[in-house]
């Protein structure tokens, strides 16, 4: 029987991570991956794909707007889908190849099969033949993610009906595609083919799109989503999904019960995700599951059976890859005897639109919602330069700060690099930086960079420069 001082069930962002870190740190590691690849769901058939589609149909997009550069384009410039997908695919087994290389390089001992507890200190894991062995494990970390959701009464075939793993191989591009959920995966998704030319809707129960971020957020990407062609159904509930050959049709009542019908050639659902624990037999460890199905920990991530933790999209919080990573290096470091903290309000969310959209901390629906009096620094991206000298001019920045202290407490922006550029509010967010503190720093020019700076100041006695 192989012994270990820490197993790890799941191999994706928060699992692969969490066995690099506690390799480092000297325990004797293995990690437990049922599928052929490591990287879960993340580096197989979520972020990283779906970022290269984004990237690939966003080249195409661009070279429609190329005259305007004083670029001539001759010619008709055609999509190759299966070209497209073929390169996503390329980047997904080079990415996952990287996790096995780091795998391999701290000396993390990898089980492809099915984990599942025997008890609280030995797992069997069941391979694809059939056979199986049993390991050994003085701790235990859950990191086996999460899965699509749906709706009770969709039946999903994955051929029309689909989720956003098959939205990431389609045999073609879809000339009405209908998307149900207006979450960050069905507008990443919708604006893919949006691109390459088919019509897309999307139909969502709550009353604006991506829900979970600042209202004004949303308020903006739904105009710029529009101008590009997108159509949207918000405030609308989905009660039946047919499909009759290769038509789908999806019928919803608005918000006054009005019934609205969409046929499209392909429906996504895309209603978010849920925690994934099958064939874990957690109650064999005696490992609590939560009535919604995440696994029950405490603040140190540590489950119901004390040397046993579980991370990621199967625990409590937001469903995100990056939080994951530092969920997966609290635990190792815990488990090594030091003290390693999160700020839950300091993970941000990002969406990889174009704009991009990210945000950090606290919504002004929240700060109104908690009564915290608070001050509002806004820039547009078009008082920019650089965005002007790239025909980015799209969104804003905005920065909400303390009204009393000048501590900001959130930072919501839409516009070019917006995923990369929200690092410098988590950074400042970190520190407890002030919006003069952050007015304060120089900022290089020209670069998207600079509009943090002005809605700072902006914020900070309406001291904006540029605008």
């Amino acid at each position: 029987m192989s012994q270990f001082d820490v197993t790890i069930i799941g191999s994706g962002p928060g699992g692969y991570v969490a066995a690099i870190r506690c390799a480092q740190l000297g325990f004797k590691t293995a990690i437990i991956e049922k599928y052929p690849t490591l990287g879960g769901t993340c580096l197989n058939v979520g972020c990283i794909p779906s970022k290269a589609l984004l990237a690939s149909s966003h080249h195409f997009e661009e070279i429609s707007h190329m005259a305007e550069h004083g670029i001539e384009v001759a010619g008709e410039v055609k999509v190759n889908l299966a070209k497209m997908i073929e390169r996503k695919q390329s980047v997904v087994d080079q990415t996952s190849g990287g996790v096995k290389f780091l795998m391999d390089k701290n000396k993390v001992t990898v089980f492809e099969g099915v984990g599942s507890f025997e008890d609280a200190t030995h797992i069997k894991v069941t391979k694809n033949d059939g056979s199986s062995e049993i390991l050994e494990s003085k701790y235990t970390i859950i990191a086996t993610g999460s899965k699509p959701s749906s709706l009770p009464f969709i039946s999903i075939d994955k051929e029309r009906i689909i989720t956003s793993t098959e939205a990431l191989k389609l045999p073609e591009v879809p000339k009405h595609l209908v998307i149900i959920g207006g979450g960050v995966i069905g507008i990443e998704l919708g604006q893919v083919y949006l691109r390459l030319g088919a019509q897309v809707s999307v139909v969502e129960y709550l009353d604006r799109i991506i829900p979970g971020m600042d209202a004004a957020l949303s308020k903006e990407l739904t105009k710029v989503l529009k101008k590009q062609g997108m159509k949207f159904y918000t405030s609308h509930k989905v009660k039946e999904v047919t499909r009759n050959g290769n038509s789908v049709t999806v019928k919803a009542d608005d918000a006054k019960g009005n019934e609205v019908v969409l046929e499209g050639d392909y429906t996504l659902v895309a209603v978010g995700r849920k925690p994934y624990t099958d064939g874990l037999d957690a109650e064999k460890a005696g490992v609590k599951l939560t009535d919604r199905g995440q696994v029950e920990v405490n603040n140190h991530l540590q489950t119901t059976t004390p040397n046993i933790y579980a991370i990621g999209d199967v625990v409590r919080g937001a469903m995100l890859a990056h939080k994951a990573e530092e969920e997966g290096v609290m635990v190792a470091e815990y488990l090594a005897g030091q003290k390693p903290h999160i700020d839950y309000n300091l993970i941000p969310g990002v969406v990889y639109t174009w704009p991009e959209v990210a945000a950090v901390g606290k919504t002004e629906e929240q700060l109104k919602e908690a009564g915290v009096a608070y001050k509002v620094g806004s820039f547009p991206f078009r008082a920019l330069g650089r965005a002007r000298a790239s025909n980015d001019i799209d969104g804003f920045i905005k920065i909400l700060a303390d009204a009393n202290t000048d501590e900001v407490l959130g930072v919501h922006m839409i516009g070019a690099r917006a995923a990369d550029l929200i690092a410098e509010a988590v950074t400042a967010m970190e520190f407890r930086a002030s919006a003069e503190d952050i007015s304060r720093m120089s900022h290089a020019h020209p670069t998207f960079a600079e509009a943090i700076k002005e809605a700072a100041l902006a914020a900070t006695d309406n001291r904006a420069l540029h605008v």
